[in-house]
């Protein structure tokens, strides 16, 4: 005797050996004994073999016309048998009845099952939605395959190249568009961006890289909602102090001016003045929400989008001529010695007499210049009239400042890499195509005026990130706990020393227009200026508040995809300006493993023939094909430039965010069949 049963979804069947109350023993054609439980045995019969039945019942099933058994089927549960003898006639053969069971079992949308071999009907209005959706899966299907024909022969469809940046970087892998690009791939042998490269799907390389910045991180766009920006209403003094910034020309944000009271009485105030939009916008505010969903400007070449509203920036810039609003640490120096006697911060309006430009003064503003007062140009341009003694004390105070930092530190600050300007020709601060000639320029770090600067924040921020931690207000610091290698820079509420730096302590405080943790930071200064010792009463934010580590999380991740993107759109441009410029070969330096860096431009690349050179060894490199779509280009030295490297210094390598090699897209050809049952693109007709 043989017996047809269910076994895992799937129907079986073989010679009975065996058989008791609540099981039987049986062989299968290929030799495999199985345990078949009572509730799984569906037919017992004599004859035909077991292969031969399963071979008719198939043939049967296929052949059942499932709205007419629908029909003939009674409105109660039913067993296959009974369907059977309805369907075909009262004497249906065993085929029959097998056959009917196999086609109710694979129509769950017309017959639901209801125990043992038993089924139930599915009701006129479920039948009728699970049809329409079969009917909507199966032209689903065809519309992936004519797609995937479409993209084999070099043709973007547009529902495809409408969902571009979505379907590479953020894909619902359920979508037919990602389904047809998957499969294409497969088809192809091409990698989804080769594939939608050759089929024309990128229509602007600059555009690609724009929009899938914009989608990750603006997906609502860049634009700010109608604003009215808050005024300051505090009766604030004027400082009779006058200040001047030092900015690039580009710079709309002026966060920072300096000002130099009593030179030559033996008794200096440096005064470190920080645009106050936090005595306007408060915690909660409609602006502190634009400023915290943004959470820092995001800069680009040509280009950048601005934490804050332009109203609200142009509030509280530092603007050359005006009385601004300002948060100003006083810092009292011995004018000989350069000790720091004492230091004081006040909340007030200071006048800003200029606003000086890096770019347009670096050349003049020379070490000579500053040093040798018997040194003259022509003619000092007149932004400078009357500033040479202010700017002379400033660097030999930012040179003191960072000669002792060095100490703590250990060792000397390294500036042998240049920081690179990029200037699109006729752009004018509008939104770049990607078409534009691009300028790349050379400014050294560590220049005059940027030392002045810098040296100054720095001094800002670890003052006042000391004295918030000593009235016991929180802060957003930034620490590192040594200059080991691996020992990143982490941001925190505690004032830790940062060892890269030098300095004890460092709360991001001078870029309030800029960076939301400085914003947020200037608000506890404000606390600390009005009340001192009660200030950590009164301070928006209290020791231990979790809302000061979701802010912490928030802005790294935001900094870190600005950045990411920042260096991106660089590498673009650089790319550009090669290709601009006609360049075949460049001089770079071998800084890892077929890793180079060019001497004269912001590029990094992988080479081929740098076995056996050691770190730090100048190389002639010829340029490789480069793709502005996935920022490639590969190079191979052809000459060794340099007899022995200069001492390599690791340490300058640590923090080197370059983009060397392609794009990371987010389509996995790994995932399941995207067009089960389609036919080959090539046989496929769109519909």
């Amino acid at each position: 005797m043989y017996l047809l049963f269910e076994e895992t979804g799937k129907f079986l069947a073989g010679r009975m050996l065996s058989e008791a109350d609540s099981s039987a023993q049986v062989e299968l054609d290929s030799g495999k004994r199985v345990k078949v439980k009572a509730a799984n045995m569906l037919l017992k019969f004599d004859k035909p073999a077991p292969h031969e039945l399963m071979a008719a019942a198939q043939d049967v099933a296929a052949a059942i016309e499932l709205d007419m058994a629908w029909e003939f089927a009674p409105e109660g549960d039913f067993g296959f048998a009974e369907l059977a003898r309805d369907y075909f006639s009262e004497h249906a053969t065993l085929e029959q009845q097998a056959g009917t069971l196999m086609a109710l079992y694979d129509a769950p949308h017309y017959f639901r099952r209801a125990g043992k071999g038993r089924f139930k009907k599915a009701s006129s209005d479920i039948l009728a939605q699970a049809l329409a959706a079969i009917e909507k899966k199966n032209q689903i299907t065809l519309q992936i395959a004519a797609w995937v024909k479409e993209l084999s022969e070099g043709v973007c469809p547009q529902a495809i190249r409408d969902q571009l940046y979505k379907i590479l970087f953020k894909p619902d892998k359920n979508a037919p568009e990602y389904k047809a690009v998957v499969e294409a791939s497969r088809a192809t042998h091409l990698g989804p961006l080769d594939l939608l490269m050759k089929a024309g799907a990128i229509d602007s390389p600059y555009q690609f890289h724009w929009k899938r910045f914009l989608l990750e991180n603006f997906p609502k766009g860049t634009g700010f909602p109608k604003f009215d920006a808050p005024l300051i209403k505090d009766e604030l003094p004027l400082s009779p102090a006058r200040a001047f910034s030092i900015d690039d020309s580009a710079t709309t944000e002026i966060d920072d001016a300096l000002s130099v009271q009593g030179l030559g009485s033996g008794t200096v105030v440096l005064g470190i003045h920080i645009a106050a939009p936090g005595l306007a916008i408060q915690p909660g505010s409609a602006a502190d929400l634009l400023g915290r969903a943004r959470l820092s400007t995001v800069y680009m070449p040509g280009y950048k989008l601005t934490m804050l509203p332009d109203e609200v920036v142009q509030n509280y810039t530092l603007t050359e001529g005006c009385d601004c609003p300002a948060v100003s640490l006083y810092v009292t120096l011995d004018e000989a010695t350069l000790e720091i006697k004492a230091s004081e911060t006040k909340l007030e309006r200071v006048h800003i007499g200029a606003n000086l430009r890096h770019d347009q003064l670096d050349a003049v503003v020379t070490l000579e210049w500053l040093q040798d007062p018997t040194f003259m140009h022509d003619m000092d341009p007149p932004p400078l009239q009357h500033k040479r003694p202010q700017l002379s004390f400033l660097h030999r105070l930012a040179q003191d400042l960072k000669a002792k930092r060095e100490v703590v530190r250990g060792k000397p600050e390294n500036f042998n890499r240049p920081d690179y300007n990029f200037r699109l020709v006729g752009n004018n601060g509008a939104e770049p195509q990607g078409t534009e000639q691009v300028q790349i320029s050379v400014r050294q770090r560590g220049a005059p005026l940027d030392l002045i600067v810098s040296e100054a924040m720095i001094l800002a921020n670890s003052t006042w990130g000391s004295w918030m931690a000593e009235l016991g207000v929180p802060g957003i610091y930034r620490s590192q706990a040594s200059m080991l290698p691996g020992v990143k820079v982490r941001m925190g509420t505690r004032a830790l020393p940062h060892a890269g730096i030098g300095v004890k302590s460092y709360a991001w405080s001078s870029s309030p227009l800029r960076r939301y943790v400085d914003l947020l930071n200037q608000w506890q200064i404000i606390a600390c200026a009005r009340h001192g010792k009660t200030a950590a009463l009164v301070a928006p934010f209290k020791p231990k508040d979790a809302e000061l580590f979701s802010i912490i999380s928030s802005f790294d991740a935001a900094y870190f995809a600005y950045n990411g993107y920042q260096n991106a759109i660089e590498r673009f441009w650089t790319l550009k300006y090669v290709q601009q410029q006609g360049l075949s070969e460049i001089e770079a330096t071998l800084f890892k493993d077929n890793l180079v860096r060019a001497d004269h431009l912001p590029l990094v690349l992988p080479v081929m023939g740098a076995q056996g050179l050691p770190r730090g060894a100048r190389v002639r490199v010829k340029l490789g094909d480069i793709d502005l779509v996935s920022l490639d280009i590969h190079g191979t030295v052809t000459e060794r430039l340099d007899a022995e490297p200069d001492v390599f210094d690791a340490e300058e390598e640590q923090d080197d965010d370059a983009v060397v090699g392609p794009i990371t897209i987010a389509v996995d050809l790994s995932d399941a069949d995207a067009a089960p049952n389609a036919p080959p693109a090539e046989a496929t007709a769109t519909p």
